[in-house]
């Protein structure tokens, strides 16, 4: 395998997201900017990983810990400066650097790879990634000699017309060898009018040099694009759920309406699983094979087994685990739950810290009143036990196998096995009461 380190550029303040979060960690379908750039280059093959960090450098070290290098730019003058920066992280420089922008989350190691084979295989001193575009836009042109091969590039707020005119335009993206890099990248002056040290600059002193420089061209335009406010987070988000969604059906998840499921990056589903209009999966969440996930649904952080029916609108909290063939019905919320392997709980029901187990029915309006309001309690059900509608749990309790509570009970004592659990005052009633306390009713009936 082919010796590369990767250089991931994250210092930028991002001052029109206008936030006080650094930009590269606002996220797109559940994970930071950044961390996409991190995967990609991993899944390139990537062997160490430097980020240069500036503007809030602390909250992106905190937030990717301390499985990578990292390079402190404090005061951002530039991407040739954040290059500068980061060589003296790696305690031994590899013999090929990736340099990629950590607010590129369309970027994939697919992309990555294929420019770093054609670098090795060219047995180039740089190639850079270009992409064409039917506007060339505020991105900087890359400016090719007589032979095709590239002599430099110039930023699109210092071309001349003829310059802008150049559809081909940089990524931000460079695979340098490292030896030669070494012999130019001191040699960066600010020569423009941000005063700042460009890396682009890099790529003319190598080809005065004599030495090879070529282009990689980005197969999809789309993946080179970054984010620098808002509105382009909002469209990046939706390219990127685009992207998962189809995944996920050419896998054999069907889709109802895809433009209106939103799956995060880390979610995993199993073929054969239907997902209804309005489905929003996020986080760590597992849904396994042979699943209808109804409209309206929510699941956050959990883990559905094969077969299961969710919905509609139905809510899943983190720390939730359904065995396979259970039922979350209509309006249900679960919370930090197991649920049994066959276990039901249809409808208009909140399950909080409580461990079903199988074969259990849970009853229209079942509450598990897991908080006192200082402190968690678990609750316990075991298998077959029935819950009759309208009943709350009163933890720490047990339920124990093939009890019955009956509805609208309070169950604040362990139920034993095999027995039937009735918490509930016995009913009176109190003839002629109404026309007592309402002088209305009285009037008609004296009539």
């Amino acid at each position: 395998m082919n010796d590369f380190a990767a250089v991931i550029l994250a210092a930028g303040k991002g001052t029109r997201m206008k936030s006080a979060l650094p930009k590269v960690l606002h996220q797109i379908a559940g994970q930071s900017l950044v961390q996409y750039a991190v995967d990609a280059a991993k899944g390139a093959g990537a062997g160490r990983i430097c980020l240069v960090v500036g503007h809030g450098a602390e909250q992106v070290q905190e937030a990717m810990g301390e499985e990578y290098l990292y390079a402190v730019q404090e005061q951002q003058l530039g991407t040739g400066h954040a290059l500068q920066t980061a060589l003296p992280a790696f305690s031994q420089l590899p013999a090929a650097l990736l340099v990629l922008c950590g607010d590129t989350p369309l970027l994939t190691a697919e992309t990555l790879s294929a420019l770093a084979q054609q670098f090795f295989a060219e047995q180039a001193d740089c190639t850079v990634m270009s992409a064409v575009l039917p506007d060339g836009g505020n991105y900087g042109r890359i400016l090719r000699d007589e032979k095709g091969g590239v002599c430099g590039i110039i930023e699109a707020r210092d071309s001349t017309p003829e310059q802008l005119a150049i559809r081909e335009i940089n990524s931000g993206v460079y695979c340098f060898r490292t030896e030669v890099l070494l012999q130019v990248i001191g040699d960066l002056r600010p020569n423009n009018d941000q005063g700042e040290l460009y890396l682009t600059d890099v790529l003319a002193s190598l080809h005065r040099l004599g030495r090879k420089v070529t282009a990689f061209v980005c197969p999809d335009a789309n993946e080179i694009l970054g984010v620098n406010d808002r509105a382009q987070l909002a469209e990046l988000t939706a390219l990127m759920r685009k992207r998962i969604n189809r995944r996920w059906m050419l896998e054999g998840v069907t889709m109802i309406d895809p433009e209106t499921v939103y799956i995060d990056a880390k979610v995993e589903i199993g073929p054969d699983t239907i997902l209804e209009p309005q489905v929003y999966l996020h986080g760590n969440t597992v849904i396994g094979s042979g699943c209808k996930v109804g409209p309206g649904v929510k699941v956050v952080d959990s883990q559905v087994g094969d077969q299961c029916i969710l919905g509609p609108f139905t809510y899943l909290r983190p720390g939730t685990v359904l065995a396979e063939k259970v039922k979350a019905g209509h309006f249900v919320e679960i919370k930090k739950s197991r649920i049994g392997k066959g276990s039901k709980v249809p409808h208009l029901s909140y399950i909080g810290d409580t461990i079903i187990g199988e074969g259990v029915n849970i009853g229209c309006g079942t509450i598990t009143c897991n908080y006192d309001g200082v402190h968690k309690h678990t609750t316990v059900i075991e298998d077959q036990a029935f819950i009759g509608s309208n009943t709350n749990l009163v933890p720490p309790v047990t339920v124990g196998k093939r009890s019955t509570v009956a509805a609208g009970s309070t169950i604040t004592e362990d139920v034993p096995a095999d027995s039937l659990a009735i918490a509930r005052g016995h009913q009176r009633n109190i003839e002629g009461w109404t026309l007592e306390r309402d002088p209305r009713f009285a009037k008609k009936e004296e009539k």
